[in-house]
């Protein structure tokens, strides 16, 4: 039986109506036979029965043995980094995620935990920078927004070695794509947000555990915390993931044609996406599946800030907006959005110049979104010519 096949039919009938759609408990509290006795639930915080079963699925589509949700892929990120204690050490991929560097930084350097930064897509790097006190080691594979690859089984081998924990952002490549727990890694994390939703209509993390243990260690901090998905949004992930497989083939599909469409156009530099044979890392990403996600990336051979953010505003299918995964089209611009918050030498250091685009492409038809793309390269460049000559008078 296919994974996909397995996947539908993972989402249970409801056992006391036949409901073939999970049912949504919106209750805040449940009534008890005694005190502490009751059917399994005491208090929504806690649990529910709607969130547990999304909890149930995603464990299951990442081959994990314990699924937490959280109010946003945030929440998540917060309360897996709740796992260590000062004087721990983060070593962490360079090219991360704005929101991701900002709660390292901002929030929990002030705590005591350090974080290191390194190109993960080369072993040696991860070598040369964990020391004894790495505790974690976090890892976006395809990073964002430069889509970058690490091996995940050799550097779950390293983690291994050194006794320290690997966690893996697996929003971009999606459960469909790669899992990394299958190969190695102690902990997976997602946006759920993004292509697991799929449809931009909800905010909401993820976690998936190797071992119980380690999941419970997290169910006792989202519960203690509080910041738990509710109801209606743990229905609206389950709703998305039945229809994910479908929908991440077909984001690949169209983003292969993007990416090719984007290399051999004269405006454009440099193409980011793994599955292009150009790409660095292409070998490692073939290797692992036989789609590579919905995301492309690339640069402008107008390296400026101002080119960009040009061609941005010119697109009409693809959507000037934060996020992606949606079936609708999005276009960013890393540097002014989603990693803003990351200092520019250092975002630059990692990849994110000031002309790169993202790109998110949906679910329209792709001869739709190459045209829309090639429109705006053109009314970009005539924005240019017009600027020129205006400075020239």
């Amino acid at each position: 039986m296919s994974t996909a096949t397995q996947l539908i039919h993972s989402i249970p009938v409801d056992p006391l109506t036949g409901a073939i759609s999970v049912p949504i408990y919106q209750t805040s509290t449940y009534v008890q036979e005694a005190p502490g006795v009751n059917k399994g639930y005491d208090y929504a915080r806690s649990n529910n029965p709607t969130r547990g079963t999304l909890e149930q699925i995603i464990a299951q589509l990442e081959k994990g043995t314990t699924g937490i949700a959280f109010a946003s892929g945030l929440a998540a990120i917060d309360a897996i980094v709740k796992l260590l204690q000062s004087g721990d050490e983060i070593l962490a991929v360079d090219d991360i995620y704005g929101g991701a560097f900002r709660l390292f930084t901002t929030i929990y350097e002030k705590f005591g935990i350090h974080v290191n930064y390194t190109d993960t897509s080369n072993i040696e790097n991860v070598l040369s920078s964990i020391t004894p006190k790495t505790k974690l080691i976090w890892l976006e594979t395809p990073t964002n927004p430069t889509l970058k690859i690490s091996d995940i089984e050799a550097i779950a081998a390293i983690a291994k070695a050194h006794n320290c924990l690997l966690c893996v952002d697996n929003t971009f490549a999606s459960p469909v794509l790669q899992q990394p727990i299958a190969l190695g890694a102690d902990i997976v994390i997602h946006s759920a947000t993004k292509y697991l939703g799929g449809h931009s209509d909800l905010i909401a993390g993820l976690v998936i555990t190797k071992t119980q243990e380690l999941g419970d260690k997290l169910k006792y901090i989202q519960n203690a915390c509080g910041a738990i998905l509710a109801p209606f949004d743990s229905w609206l992930v389950i709703r998305g993931i039945e229809t994910l497989h479908l929908r991440v083939k077909q984001h690949s599909n169209s983003a292969i044609e993007v990416a090719r469409f984007l290399e051999n156009h004269p405006a454009v530099d440099k193409v980011f996406y793994p599955g292009l044979p150009s790409h660095p890392n292409h070998s490692i990403a073939k290797k692992r599946s036989k789609y590579f996600g919905g995301i492309v990336s690339f640069t402008l051979k107008d390296d400026t800030e101002e080119a960009a953010i040009r061609f941005v505003t010119q697109t009409h299918l693809f959507k000037l907006a934060e996020s992606l995964g949606g079936i609708k089209s999005l276009v960013s611009h890393p540097a002014n959005m989603t990693h803003k918050s990351i200092p520019a030498e250092k975002r630059r250091a990692a990849g994110v110049s000031d002309s790169l685009i993202r790109l998110s492409v949906g679910l329209e038809d792709v001869e739709d979104l190459i045209a829309d793309l090639e429109l705006s390269f053109e009314k970009t460049a005539a924005v240019s010519v017009s600027t020129e000559s205006l400075a020239f008078l």
